[in-house]
């Protein structure tokens, strides 16, 4: 019989309900910024940001769905309304035969250069206004170390898959 759980102290819990709530608050607001200046959902910003973030514009899409967390059923479906409206372009990986890559179009990136500015009004004024330049650093610092230790064990959407013999 293993040992109960003990339970989370206030000041844990407040965190955890903190970072919920204004996880939930942002991704809102910039969710409907993303609509209303590109016709892009949330994912599919990320999918276009990550793109544009790499070397190249292009990964492969099982580093895609690594990287932005997301099913790979799920990522297919939004890449393929992506390049559906010419914002990417899919194509066999040079690297590995049984690979697709994924490339950021011209299109793609003008609806970048068109949804950023208002993209970073909305975390200017409603993420950062209310930390000093030191508590982002904190803040970034935190998170990060969160992030890292969450990615040792990711979801198992964004596993590596199982190579069959």
């Amino acid at each position: 019989m293993s040992d109960p759980v003990p339970p989370l102290d206030p000041a844990e819990l407040s965190a955890y309900f903190s970072l919920i709530e204004v996880s939930s608050l942002l991704r809102h607001t910039v969710e409907q910024q993303l609509k209303d200046a590109g016709g892009l959902s949330y994912v599919q910003f990320q999918l276009l940001a990550t793109l544009g973030d790499s070397p190249d514009d292009s990964l492969r899409m099982t580093d895609l769905a690594d990287g932005v967390v997301y099913s790979r059923s799920g990522l297919t479906y939004q890449v393929g309304l992506l390049e559906r409206d010419g914002l990417v372009r899919r194509s066999p990986s040079t690297d590995d035969e049984r690979s697709v890559t994924v490339t950021l179009t011209d299109a793609g990136r003008d609806v970048l250069a068109r949804v950023f500015p208002g993209h970073v009004e909305v975390l200017q004024e409603r993420f950062l206004e209310s930390l000093s330049p030191e508590d982002v650093t904190t803040l970034a610092d935190v998170l990060g170390r969160v992030r890292d230790h969450m990615r040792t064990i990711p979801p198992r959407s964004a596993r590596p898959r199982r190579r069959h013999s």
